[in-house]
């Protein structure tokens, strides 16, 4: 029985693949199209994380609490620049992505790649909301990565 259902399945897959291929479309693997829409919008969110973080950095330095363990590379206001810049380059790679275009998932990748780097030098400051975003940037780049070709058949 379980064998029949499988056969079945496989059938029914294989005619959607051809029948897509003989009208001159490449075939849908719509199950994973959601995973693009899903990084799209989690490089928004990131983008405005990324962006707030940024701000405050440049606006309030008191915010921010080091000491003489933390390592950083550039004072706060250098920080709130380059989050500044990277979250709004971020925000804006989101809806690229649901272009399905090739340069917009090597720049989500690219970005999220930059940011997670960039937040893990900044861990010393905010070690929760840099790891939260670090784990966020991780599953987009696995999300784009992996099935990045599925929104672009779609």
């Amino acid at each position: 029985m379980v064998a029949d259902d499988r056969r079945r399945r496989e059938t029914e897959m294989s005619d959607d693949f051809y029948e897509a291929e003989r009208a001159g479309r490449p075939p849908v693997d719509a199950a994973w199209t959601g995973w693009i829409a899903f990084a799209g919008v989690m490089m928004v969110i990131i983008g405005v994380f990324t962006v707030i973080e940024g701000l405050v950095a440049l606006f309030n330095d008191q915010y921010y609490v080091t000491t003489d363990d933390t390592v950083l590379v550039f004072d706060l206001t250098g920080w709130g620049w380059t989050h500044l810049i990277l979250g709004v380059l971020i925000g804006l790679t989101g809806p690229a992505l649901w272009t399905g275009a090739a340069w917009a998932r090597i720049a989500t990748v690219l970005f999220a790649s930059v940011n997670a780097v960039a937040q893990l030098a900044f861990v010393g400051v905010q070690p929760v909301w840099s790891t939260i975003v670090i784990a966020l940037n991780v599953v987009v780049i696995w999300a784009v990565v992996v099935h990045g070709r599925s929104l672009e058949r779609a």
